[in-house]
């Protein structure tokens, strides 16, 4: 079939097409361009091969400009140092992950200090936290139940300084023992200006286990989930 120089040959897959007016082309050609833009991302190869299909149905008689062909095949070769970036980047990634619950597994069994107000109060035992302030306070503590129920409120000076150890021994202000479990403390400071005084908790426990199916792993510390990131220091 003769073609004249305002026809070209529309770029195709796998099959050769007619030639086609100036306005098809252009729409083929879009088609084209979006099926490059949704394979390039699985597959290069598939790629070469679309790049070595149009060169074989390109129209002589108006063949692929050469600068365009040249951006095409920067733009391929760019794609394909992405693809390999990306899969460094989950190489990366997988061997971080390794690490991050290599570490986790050597936390269970020791005795970690994390950011937290509940600490586990055990059968005939005590509970502890510590408190950190940036100057001389008067400290408000209350203490609750897992359920909620105020156990024990107190008043104490405490001097500046971080990990303050505060222990209590399970007794409520009445005199009553309460359970083993876990129980939340809200404190709350101020300077002898009565100014507010910023004043943070920090538990500590045995880590029991780690959970490996999150990302990052989560260690359990008195009934409740950290990651290592939230630890502070390993007490033991």
């Amino acid at each position: 079939m003769t073609t004249n120089a305002s026809t070209v040959s529309p770029i195709v897959s796998g099959t050769t097409a007619l030639p086609t007016s100036s306005s098809s082309n252009a729409s083929s050609a879009s088609a084209a361009n979006a099926l490059a833009s949704q394979q390039i991302a699985g597959n290069f190869q598939s790629f070469l091969t679309l790049l070595t299909t149009q060169l074989q149905n390109q129209n002589p008689l108006d063949p692929l400009d050469t600068n365009q062909f040249t951006q095409q095949l920067v733009e391929f070769a760019g794609v394909q140092q992405q693809l390999n970036t990306n899969d460094s980047l989950a190489t990366l990634v997988s061997l971080q992950q390794t690490a991050q619950s290599t570490q986790a597994l050597g936390f269970v069994g020791k005795t970690a200090v994390v950011n937290g107000s509940t600490a586990a109060l055990s059968s005939g035992g005590t509970a502890t936290w510590e408190l950190s302030v940036p100057s001389a306070s008067n400290v408000n503590v209350t203490i609750a139940s897992s359920n909620g129920q105020t156990v024990f409120t107190g008043t104490y000076s405490v001097a500046a300084g971080n990990n303050q150890p505060f222990t209590w021994n399970g007794q409520g202000n009445d005199g009553t023992q309460w359970p083993a479990g876990n129980y939340t403390m809200t404190a709350t400071a101020t300077d002898s200006a009565n100014n507010s005084v910023a004043v943070t908790t920090q538990v500590q426990g045995v880590v029991t286990s780690v959970d490996l199916t999150q990302t990052p792993p989560l260690l359990t510390i008195g009934g409740k989930t950290y990651t290592v990131s939230q630890i502070q220091s390993i007490a033991s």
